[in-house]
């Protein structure tokens, strides 16, 4: 796949099918319309090509807060390029493109740089000067520019719109079992391993400890349920997310336990799959019964890994 990560560097490409959106959660909904993309450009020659934006419009329209992210950029264009696009066009939404009228944008990014031939959007696409734009108004300039559009009705599951925004929720909310319906993968956390106050390991439950990246959506408090990978192998484990009441006040960090292992993981990038929602973190009456709870949420995290056979 090929990364363009500003209209500058696209240069006589082949002529394209374009799936048009955020796709930030890449989840099931957006799945389907990269699918359709792929199949279509192949059913006619044609190269496939995601045109999406490296950060959300909210940076840009200073409504609020920012909207969190749900993927790392680079988890984004992974799966994006496990899906079989040719091209990525990964650009930044600047106020340039945000004053730009819908008629502008089809012609000059569409048309004049993606030279395309075929689009594909959901139902709620907007584009354009105050998101005026829409699947409407990009078929009309599709006759005048002779690409054809094919437009995403709503998908749901369980009769619930599958978006973004309600995959957001559901993270906040620590409903990992739906997370991962909706988004078609488990949510993770990714990060460098940084020193922590070494309780777990005095206590016989060591833990590779990662500070919480503001930018993203992340579970509430509690005990997980999880994947770790490290160092390309995938690990059961347990995860507390929170501030560690019980010792003291800590910023909000992110603490896995693999089981089975001892090797010095500091400096280490890892990333934790959140699989379910054990129990909310809570302040104990001292580490005695901190270290018993611990003990108990480690073998009921192990059963559940058990049973699945993989550990």
């Amino acid at each position: 796949m090929k990364i363009f990560e500003s209209l500058e560097d696209i240069n006589n490409i082949e002529e394209t099918v374009v799936a048009l959106g955020n796709f930030d959660g890449v989840h099931k909904g957006h799945q389907q319309i990269i699918a359709r993309t792929v199949r279509s450009a192949q059913a006619v020659g044609l190269k496939s090509a995601v045109f999406t934006f490296s950060n959300h419009p909210s940076t840009v329209l200073g409504k609020g807060e920012p909207v969190k992210n749900i993927l790392y950029a680079e988890q984004k264009t992974r799966i994006i390029e496990e899906m079989g696009i040719d091209y990525l066009v990964d650009i930044p939404f600047t106020k340039e493109i945000l004053a730009m009228s819908p008629q502008t944008f089809v012609e000059e990014i569409l048309v004049k740089h993606l030279r395309i031939r075929e689009a594909y959007c959901g139902f709620n696409y907007t584009f354009g000067y105050k998101a005026t734009g829409t699947p409407e108004v990009l078929m009309h300039e599709g006759l005048k520019h002779g690409f054809g559009l094919h437009v995403q009705e709503p998908f749901k599951i369980d009769d619930i719109l599958v978006s973004s925004t309600y995959i957001r929720q559901l993270i906040e909310e620590g409903r990992m079992d739906e997370v991962t319906k909706f988004m078609g993968r488990l949510y993770s956390i990714g990060g460098e391993v940084v020193e922590g106050n070494r309780l777990g390991r005095t206590i016989g439950f060591p833990t590779m400890n990662l500070v919480v990246d503001e930018t993203m959506v992340t579970p509430p408090n509690g005990v997980y349920i999880t994947f770790c990978t490290c160092d390309g192998v995938r690990y059961p484990a347990i995860t507390n997310v929170g501030n560690k009441p019980t010792i003291g006040e800590y910023a909000k960090t992110i603490e896995t336990h693999i089981f089975n292992y001892n090797e010095d993981a500091y400096g280490k990038h890892i990333d934790v799959e959140f699989i379910r929602w054990v129990r909310p973190e809570k302040k104990f009456s001292g580490i005695e019964e901190l270290t018993a709870q611990i003990q108990s949420d480690c073998i009921s995290a192990k059963a559940w890994h058990r049973e699945r056979g993989v550990l």
